[in-house]
């Protein structure tokens, strides 16, 4: 599967690839207990940051898509990542994000997800994509719920309890 364009742009974000320059700025995000509350262990070293960037970059390398770090259009002010990726072992591509704590309340995790949606629809051509949260985030469940997605399940991943939520290219189709 070929993505045909690897940088997105909206009105006010830039997403493009992740790159090992991109390490300090995501060792800040991962450094802060309060965007980590619901981010499966919570905070990570820098050892640990580095490795899920390494993943990240192997993933983009594979697939032709991944996570995108998310800058600001303008300042390119770093904001956090977002995009699809392989969830776990299974075929299930997943919608997944993390915003520094100035993004949040504006909209910026919500523009990017979609973003992210229209990208894996549109361009990808997947026929479902998947999200998973923390029951209690319910930031994150309102971000699913307004682009559409629709709760599945409880289930448990990472040692956690989390809920499980999906649309379908069919039910992205009826909202757009």
């Amino acid at each position: 599967m070929q993505a045909p364009h690897q940088v997105l742009e909206t009105p006010r974000l830039r997403m493009r690839p992740p790159t090992p320059a991109d390490l300090e700025d995501l060792c800040r995000l991962t450094s802060d207990p309060e965007v980590m509350r619901y981010l499966g262990k919570g905070v990570r070293t820098s050892e640990e940051t580095e490795s899920v960037l390494v993943a990240a970059i192997e993933h983009w390398e594979r697939h032709a898509f991944g996570v995108w770090i998310v800058r600001d259009r303008e300042s390119e002010t770093f904001l956090g990542r977002c995009g699809l990726r392989y969830f776990q072992d299974t075929p299930d591509i997943e919608l997944t994000y993390s915003f520094a704590k100035p993004t949040w309340g504006r909209g910026i995790a919500s523009e990017a997800a979609a973003a992210s949606m229209h990208f894996g629809f549109e361009q990808l051509r997947l026929e479902r994509i998947i999200a998973i949260a923390m029951p209690e985030n319910t930031g994150s469940r309102r971000v699913m719920e307004k682009l559409g997605m629709h709760f599945e399940k409880n289930a448990l991943f990472f040692g956690f309890d989390h809920v499980f939520y999906a649309i379908t290219r069919a039910e992205y189709q009826k909202l757009v």
